[in-house]
């Protein structure tokens, strides 16, 4: 499908003015304080909107419609544990961070455990951004691929280059303010697909109730083979239940508010700790209602395929395609001409208010927690502020090959590599973080304790899970995450009882040599 004119001029329009954001910030980037915390001057509701844009990439943006699609809604289950991991953020997180006048996450853990604890966290996080946003490049260029039609390389190319240009130049005021932009912009696409649906359907949104109703489709069952199961919600390492999704999800969100630089940054860039309270709060009442929003719009389409089935859509349910393409199919051969610009501008701002963010964070923890510290620590400002866009410039290009190997690869993809080694190097991270909230500094060999542990547990279930060992694991692989962070946690406590046994026990020997039967002791 190609795009009318008054479609391609919605688009252009959107990008110039996230081009213009970029271009005009750019000019206020006098050193990286301003670089990468804009002054530490943001009001809270400006952060809110970044953080909810943030957190919604094109994953998100074609995942939610597509589980509600196919299944119902399960997945949202685990969201609802944001509220409470709000409320650890804005009473633990927030004041420690701010409390230290700290650039990024990763300089936390050097005031606990060390220089080389923070080196770890620091590549953990870089890698595992560099594959997250290769990822969401590689979505964003088959939509604009498949509504363009330019060659899937010319995609990439255009999709990333453009984010690199206004991330890179603009640094984190362009990154806040767009993200704002973008996040309206994805709201007011979605709602505009909502209500073509409800027009488009002779029952009108009583229609996509009632039939959603006689299906199950708004509910938290488990689905298989096109039929819903009743959710159990007992505690199960073997089974997927209700009381272990809100687990997960509740360790999912510690991980996003304690560890993860895109939203620590966030707190720090605040012009206050009680704006950056405010921004959680925003975000979170923002977030939960979007994510049921495009939740209640997989269910929508659903009934809508139901009222006007299509053997692709047919296809869709039963896992012959991909359910992740019901979103693209619906906007590109149902949406009215000038309204699928808005909705496609919807998708890119998904993206894109993701990639800059991770972009401009890896420039952050790059400079703070290697270059600046290890490699070049007495360099002036401006040389860092250099650095800084080299980084970001670098980032980008890593993405695009990135994306492109993902187009490019036949059999396992980049995303199943980096999966495997986001797993493997970046688990237990939120336990690394609890023990360093929680304890006194521990350095030396302790935290490296935790960390072996939890390599050796991640690759365990990493060679169980590829069919590498035949074994059966005594949980369900979808509850590595909790398990893992359970396993740092043990490694940690392990060593420093191991540490308090090993002083106690040299006190005893010296007090038994002090006090030796033959009478000689030592004053």
């Amino acid at each position: 499908m190609k795009l009318q004119w008054i479609d391609l001029t919605t688009l252009v329009v959107y990008l110039l003015c996230v081009l213009s954001i970029g271009m005009y910030f750019s000019r206020r980037n006098k050193s990286t304080e301003d670089y990468f915390l804009g002054g530490r001057q943001f009001a809270g509701w400006v952060i809110g909107f970044s953080l909810v844009g943030t957190s919604i990439s094109s994953v998100t943006f074609l995942a939610y419609p597509a589980d509600a699609f196919k299944t119902a809604w399960l997945r949202y289950l685990p969201n609802l544990m944001l509220p409470l991991t709000a409320i650890i953020a804005v009473t633990v997180f927030i004041p420690i961070y701010r409390r230290y006048s700290l650039t990024t996450a990763y300089e936390y853990l050097e005031l606990r455990y060390g220089p080389g604890v923070r080196v770890y966290g620091a590549i953990t996080f870089i890698f595992a951004q560099l594959v997250r946003i290769s990822t969401i490049l590689y979505l964003l260029s088959l939509l604009i691929q498949e509504v363009s039609g330019l060659d899937s390389i010319w995609s990439v190319f255009i999709a990333g280059g453009f984010v690199a240009i206004y991330t890179t130049i603009g640094g984190i005021e362009a990154v806040i303010w767009t993200d704002v932009m973008q996040t309206i912009v994805l709201v007011l696409g979605s709602v505009i697909m909502l209500v073509v649906i409800v027009q488009l359907l002779p029952g009108g949104l009583g229609q996509i109730f009632s039939v959603a109703l006689e299906h199950d489709k708004l509910s938290f069952a488990d689905w298989s083979r096109g039929e819903s199961i009743p959710l159990a919600w007992n505690l199960s390492l073997l089974n997927k239940t209700g009381t272990m999704m809100l687990i997960l999800g509740l360790t999912n969100w510690l991980t996003e508010y304690a560890t993860n630089q895109n939203v620590i940054q966030r707190y720090v860039a605040a012009r206050s700790e009680h704006e950056a309270r405010k921004a959680v709060w925003f975000c979170v009442l923002s977030s939960l209602p979007i994510w049921a929003f495009y939740m209640f719009l997989g269910t929508a389409l659903y009934v809508f395929y139901v009222q006007f089935p299509s053997v692709e859509t047919a296809q869709m349910l039963d896992g012959t395609r991909k359910a992740e393409e019901i979103l693209p199919w619906f906007i590109l051969r149902e949406m009215p001409v000038g309204l699928t610009g808005i909705v496609i501008a919807a998708a890119l701002a998904a993206a894109m208010s993701s990639l800059d963010s991770s972009i401009n964070a890896i420039s952050t923890v790059g400079i703070n927690d290697i270059y600046r510290r290890f490699l070049r620590p007495s360099a002036g400002d401006k040389h860092y502020l250099k650095v800084a866009y080299g980084i970001s410039a670098v980032s980008s290009m890593l993405m695009i090959a990135g994306a492109i190997y993902i187009l490019r690869a036949e059999t396992q993809t980049l995303q199943d590599y980096g999966t495997i080694l986001v797993s493997l190097f970046g688990g237990g991270l939120l336990g690394l973080f609890v023990i360093a909230f929680i304890t006194d500094k521990c350095g030396g060999l302790i935290p490296w304790v935790g960390i072996a542990a939890t390599l050796l547990f991640t690759g365990w279930t990493i060679a169980v899970s590829n069919g590498w060992l035949d074994v059966t694991p005594p949980f369900d692989l979808y509850y590595t995450t909790i398990i893992t962070n359970v396993v740092m946690v043990a490694g940690i406590l392990l060593a420093l009882l191991g540490r308090k046994v090993l002083r106690k026990a040299e006190l005893m020997s010296s007090f038994s040599a002090n006090n030796h039967p033959d009478g000689n002791t030592e004053k």
